[in-house]
């Protein structure tokens, strides 16, 4: 049975290949954009350098196949991804031109518009997290053992997700979870969910 165990800086790799092989609504996505490191640029690494004690692994015999990352408070998580990721990242990913623009500029414009994680209607849900499991290990209750760690220790009342309404087998894992669609006014190709945890302050 593969551990479940607390981050290590040593794992920064394995959470970027995890992150772009199940990056195309689940599928792989190497190949998709000019460096397979986007994804983990956007939805991994900063979750990890800004809240590393909220990150969770699931560990085969010393290699990461599977990570949670997320935030308590995802206000204040755009504010200090504008505040200290974006200058960490020194200029990798160029200020996008205004629409229309490719895919990858879209990609680029998320990472340099963090303030889009603040979104109306999730003010009872202030956390929010991303999970990803290498495919020979998802149906196996895996990521229900990941997520159920992270709800355990969150500091939050509420946790949301943002997913691709496309990604119907993310949805049907979420639904067999507890999680609940929020209603959020103009929410676009994405579907948000949220559940409680435990925690009162």
């Amino acid at each position: 049975m593969p551990e479940l165990r607390a981050y290590q800086p040593a794992d920064l790799p394995a959470l970027y290949d995890i992150c772009v092989r199940t990056a195309a609504a689940g599928e792989d996505a190497r190949g998709h954009y000019s460096t397979d490191a986007l994804m983990g640029d956007l939805f991994a690494a900063p979750y990890v350098h800004l809240a590393p004690e909220l990150a969770f692994v699931l560990d085969d015999d010393g290699d990461a196949v599977g990570y949670v990352v997320g935030t308590a408070d995802t206000t204040e998580f755009a504010h200090r991804y504008r505040a200290e990721w974006i200058p960490l990242l020194a200029g990798r990913y160029p200020v996008p031109p205004p629409p229309p623009r490719t895919a990858e500029q879209d990609m680029h414009a998320l990472h340099h518009n963090p303030e889009r994680m603040i979104v109306a209607g999730l003010d009872g849900f202030p956390a929010h997290l991303h999970i990803d499991l290498l495919p020979p290990h998802q149906r196996q209750g895996h990521g229900r053992r990941l997520i159920e760690r992270f709800l355990s220790v969150v500091p939050s009342p509420g946790v949301h997700v943002g997913m691709l309404t496309e990604n119907v087998k993310a949805r049907a894992f979420y639904d067999r979870l507890g999680f609940s669609e929020l209603p959020v006014p103009d929410p676009g190709p994405i579907t948000y969910l949220g559940i409680r945890t435990s925690t009162t302050s």
